[in-house]
């Protein structure tokens, strides 16, 4: 079958927003990228059978990339955070053991969510509802459930397009979106006051936040965190809540020098972050981490460091500095 170069140039153009929607179904950007590429695949063998009459395109790649997630998920389990798994740590530990067997939220970087100005609506939908928070609450809800709140809240579908993508009736789609507005307030009560943009306050945050790291400035950083700061680290288990304890934390890891460290600025989930490379004993600064930084003005209210060298790619960084 020979599929045309217009179809498929249309179809790949809904590509950001359908790897935003598979993200905030799934809470992993890998799995996302995966069931991306399927909904492409299952829509390029079905183009002959593509009738623009009665679906806009747009639509039949949401029902291919909706049903994609839900046979999914039947196979996988809750992705978390740690503050989602346990309390905070009563006392600081410097080298948490790290449980990577567990099925880690991660993030997804904002240069895959797309910038055309050809379309802002598709920028838009790829945009909205993707604060890591919010992603890693849509989580404690169930498939269909998820589905139905992202549809309807995060994208704005009526209640009659949600029930003919998931095969239901109008009542059906209100009463799962009610269940899964009850959910969402119990576990993230302050979830609806998160911007979506990357404001210049948050924009002079990372400036801060490098200049404390790279300077070893305790102080810079203790006038950065707010009282109540939250501090996690995935693949790690434990997490700490207060500014003492976090300072405790970076204070063994800033204080390996100047040159220890280096650092560049990014974007994940629309928030401000930092790629940091560690050097090691052969001299080369190799990929450690990305901190994602959740910020209330201009402080750091959470700090989310996701551990370990494969999202760099990703991020399109280099794994050496």
């Amino acid at each position: 079958m020979t599929v045309s170069a217009d179809f498929t140039a249309k179809a790949m153009a809904h590509r950001p927003e359908l790897l935003a929607h598979c993200y905030r179904m799934l809470g992993s950007i890998h799995d996302a990228e995966d069931l991306v590429q399927e909904t492409m695949l299952r829509a390029w063998r079905a183009a002959g059978r593509f009738d623009p009459e009665r679906a806009a395109l747009r639509t039949w790649l949401y029902r291919i990339a909706t049903n994609a997630c839900l046979t999914a998920l039947e196979q996988r389990a809750r992705r978390a955070l740690p503050v989602d798994l346990g309390g905070p740590a009563e006392t600081v530990r410097l080298r948490p053991e790290r449980h990577p067997e567990l099925p880690w939220l991660e993030p997804i970087p904002d240069g895959l969510l797309g910038n055309s100005a050809d379309d802002p609506a598709t920028v838009v939908a790829a945009r909205s509802g993707i604060r890591l928070a919010f992603v890693a609450a849509l989580q404690y809800l169930p498939a269909r459930q998820r589905a139905v709140l992202i549809l309807r809240d995060v994208l704005a579908w009526s209640a009659a397009e949600v029930a003919d993508l998931l095969e239901t009736s109008p009542a059906a789609v209100n009463s799962a979106l009610q269940r899964a507005r009850t959910q969402l307030d119990k576990v993230a009560p302050m979830i609806d006051q998160m911007s979506e943009s990357l404001g210049p306050a948050e924009r002079a945050v990372i400036d801060r936040y490098v200049a404390a790291f790279g300077d070893s400035d305790m102080a810079g950083l203790s006038r950065l965190l707010l009282d109540d700061v939250v501090f996690e680290m995935p693949p790690a288990l434990v997490w700490f809540a207060g500014r003492a304890q976090v300072l405790e934390f970076f204070a063994d890891k800033v204080g390996r020098g100047k040159q220890a460290w280096r650092a560049i600025p990014t974007a994940a989930n629309t928030q401000p972050a930092v790629a940091y490379y560690l050097l090691d004993e052969t001299g080369v600064h190799r990929a450690h981490s990305i901190h994602v930084l959740g910020t209330r003005g201009s402080s750091i209210e959470r700090i989310t460091v996701f551990l370990g060298r494969d999202l760099f790619p990703l991020f399109g960084l280099p794994l050496t500095q």
